[in-house]
């Protein structure tokens, strides 16, 4: 058995090099290659806001995470947050809707208050639908799940979204189990979105 990790933040903003990171969300996903099957592990999460000390968003941004100026004031410290979630994902690997701006908005945030990156490999989840389902015209993480029927009741709250992610890896995996017989066929798989012209 192997285990992943889907991943998902919520932040101020959607400038990863210079927005605060607001809350993180993490769902296990249990994997088993002998018998090609992909398993989502309710019991195998995490969710934790992130404390700021000063106002980092905006009344819009709130009504869109629906993360208030007193959950924010009210979050754990960051380092302590940060080195939680570390603790959480150990070595898996990750997976996330549009990777790049979760790792990159980590990385910075784990630099900041950890002094260090994390070393885990990321996935992007958008690359892995693209390569299993070319002819779908989806992008956004809603058209995916408008696409497969997915029904999200809160989007953009970290952990609905992660759990949504989750769903929406179970419906492409029909097509990933067979061309897939290790992690590192996976980020193969992804790769190939570059292909595409996507």
């Amino acid at each position: 058995m192997e285990r992943w990790v889907v991943v998902d933040v919520e932040t101020s903003g959607l400038d990863a090099s210079s927005d605060h990171l607001l809350a993180i969300a993490a769902l296990g996903l249990s994997v088993d290659w002998r018998r090609q099957r992909l398993d989502i592990v309710l019991g195998d999460s995490f969710e934790v806001v992130l404390q700021q000390q000063a106002r980092s968003t905006d009344r819009d941004n709130i009504l869109l995470h629906g993360i208030g100026e007193q959950q924010q004031r009210d979050g754990m410290a960051p380092g302590q947050a940060l080195q939680a979630f570390a603790d959480f994902i150990q070595s898996a690997p990750l997976l996330a809707f549009h990777s790049a701006f979760d790792a990159t908005m980590l990385d910075r945030h784990c630099g900041q208050h950890l002094g260090r990156r994390l070393p885990n490999e990321w996935v992007d989840i958008e690359d892995l639908c693209a390569v299993t389902h070319e002819g779908v015209r989806a992008r956004s993480l809603d058209e995916w799940m408008a696409h497969f029927g997915i029904r999200c009741l809160a989007r953009h709250q970290a952990s609905a979204d992660a759990l949504a992610e989750g769903e929406l890896l179970l419906q492409i995996w029909p097509r990933m189990a067979p061309q897939c017989a290790r992690w590192r066929d996976v980020v193969a798989l992804a790769g190939h979105r570059r292909w595409l012209g996507a």
